[in-house]
């Protein structure tokens, strides 16, 4: 785009970050697990720790699982399902 195109796109209001939003979910974030389960295997693999290995899995795990609710939108369907677990 030339600059005269972006001023008149940015006055229209027409500039939007979905685009953004949806490379990084597609890119960066698979892009980062395949970075971290790389490092665990190398950190943990190489020395004989399995089982050092797979406690940092578990939190890995944990912290996919607390993305995938981040981004799926579901985490107020679990807040109020928890609630309702004591609130009864």
């Amino acid at each position: 785009m030339t600059m005269m195109t972006l001023v008149q796109h940015v006055a229209q209001g027409e500039i939007k970050t979905r685009g953004v939003q949806q490379w990084m979910l597609d890119n960066i974030i698979p892009l980062v697990l395949l970075a971290v389960a790389m490092l665990l295997l190398w950190l943990g693999g190489g020395k004989g720790d399995n089982a050092g290995v797979m406690r940092r899995l578990a939190g890995v795990v944990i912290a996919l699982a607390i993305i995938g609710l981040a981004v799926s939108g579901l985490g107020v369907n679990v807040g109020e399902w928890i609630a309702g677990l004591f609130t009864g």
